[in-house]
């Protein structure tokens, strides 16, 4: 199947808006695409009429040009009506986000969908999903826009059973500044499903990282996913739900898939090159990291602070989480040492964690990050960027970010996240740097990129 229109659409309709009532899904869908996207937008009413001044069309046949995406905001019993007509008029594709399918038993209305579409090659995403948003280019999500927050644009896809856990997802992705290509929650899965999501944004020259929150599979769907993951290019990051036996009966009752064994899952994707995150938490941190490095480490961190406390901190969460923060060697922490400004010489300690005390200045930072840069000894570097410290200029995060450009070596940031520090985080952020508020998503990048396999 293609999916060019569906996932770049240049025009949409939308089908189910109402004429009374603005508040409707259908209408949220068709006010917000028709203000905020550079898109041409339709409208479908069995009864006609007009909506915010445009015309309101009886049946999509009406429509006086080809339309690339249909949302579909019907009951379930009239769905396949719908996109009977999608078909017929040459539409490229369809979200169809009403539920009452098979996730209530209704597995006759939905086959009916599948079979339809199968037969026609038509590419539809759903039911009971959220569908598509595409920074700048389109949303079908029915969530009134002023309530959304909406990340930037990106190279991060995110594809979710639950339109709830993207949602949350990309309010936690624009927190830290991490842009998506593309996030589909496309709840049954009915059609396109993570499989056929993995083959496309595979080939996605926009995407360089794929990141799934998963709750089950049909029959046979995670033996196919993991044979669809090994032959991706991509790195991948999937959270999965239903890991216990009370939360496999929850996946089942929200879009009646199956949970499977999750021990059996997890030993599984991590043969195939696949991160698993346990955390929303983690999906974020992993995501981010793998959106801005290609490479893969072997996990001898570097850690450069101004606080020895924040320093300790980051040896303990270095080793749990598999990683060696290795002592340097007495050459490196000499020439370090020569480099740095006289008033902290006598004072910080080389041994790694490097901690360059409450005295540094940004030129210590600098010198520090060039001196581990150049050695062997380390292949990722942490910085633990305190701006409260004295000697610290908003400036820093560009200027540590000049050395990776330079150097090559991997560089990853805790800055706490505050407005106040906006400028210095960005320094890290517009450079390509990935950068979290909390030490351990810091340190989960970089077991990110020893993890990555592809």
């Amino acid at each position: 199947m293609d999916y060019k229109r569906l996932f770049e659409p240049e025009s949409m309709v939308v089908v189910g808006v109402s004429l009374h009532n603005d508040r409707n899904p259908a209408n949220i869908i068709y006010r917000k695409n028709r203000l905020r996207y550079p898109i041409r937008v339709f409208a479908v009413n069995p009864h006609g009429g007009l909506i915010q001044g445009d015309m309101v069309y009886e049946r999509l046949a009406d429509i006086p040009q080809k339309v690339d995406l249909a949302v579909i905001a019907v009951r379930a019993e009239l769905a396949a009506d719908i996109l009977a007509q999608c078909i017929s008029a040459g539409v490229g594709g369809a979200v169809v986000i009403s539920g009452g399918f098979a996730e209530v038993g209704r597995q006759d209305l939905q086959d009916r969908l599948v079979d339809m579409a199968v037969k026609a090659d038509f590419p539809f995403v759903g039911p009971n999903c959220l569908g598509i948003f595409s920074p700048g280019r389109v949303d079908t999500f029915f969530l009134p826009g002023e309530r959304t927050v909406r990340p930037d644009s990106g190279n991060v896809a995110l594809v979710s059973q639950s339109g709830g856990v993207l949602v949350d997802q990309m309010v936690n992705f624009a927190g830290e500044g991490v842009g998506l290509s593309v996030a589909v929650s496309i709840g049954n899965k009915a059609l396109v499903d993570e499989v056929a999501l993995l083959d496309y944004l595979g080939k996605d020259n926009g995407t360089d990282a794929i990141g799934f929150y998963l709750e089950g599979f049909n029959k046979n769907g995670g033996r196919a996913f993991v044979e669809a993951a090994c032959h991706c290019p991509k790195a991948i990051v999937a959270l999965k739900s239903g890991r216990s036996p009370e939360g496999g009966r929850a996946v089942s009752s929200h879009t009646a898939s199956l949970a499977g064994d999750y021990a059996v899952f997890s030993q599984v994707i991590s043969q195939f090159g696949v991160l698993e995150a346990r955390t929303q938490f983690e999906l974020v941190s992993f995501c981010e990291a793998l959106s801005c490095y290609r490479e893969t480490i072997d996990g001898k961190i570097g850690i450069i602070t101004g606080s020895g406390g924040h320093g300790a901190l980051t040896v303990d969460l270095c080793s749990f989480h598999g990683l060696e923060a290795p002592v340097l060697s007495k050459k490196v922490q000499e020439g370090l040492k020569q480099d740095l400004s006289p008033s902290v010489q006598s004072i910080a300690s080389t041994g790694n964690p490097v901690d360059l005390t409450g005295s540094a200045i940004d030129d210590d930072f600098v010198a520090a990050a060039e001196c581990l840069s150049r050695t062997p000894e380390v292949d990722c570097i942490v910085l633990l960027v305190l701006p409260y410290s004295p000697g610290t200029t908003s400036d820093l995060g560009a200027r540590l970010s000049e050395v990776y450009h330079r150097e090559g070596k991997p560089m990853v940031a805790y800055v706490p996240n505050l407005e106040r520090y906006r400028m210095l985080i960005e320094g890290f952020e517009l450079n390509h740097i990935p950068v979290s508020p909390a030490i351990e998503g810091a340190v989960l990048m970089a077991e990110a990129l020893r993890r990555r396999t592809c």
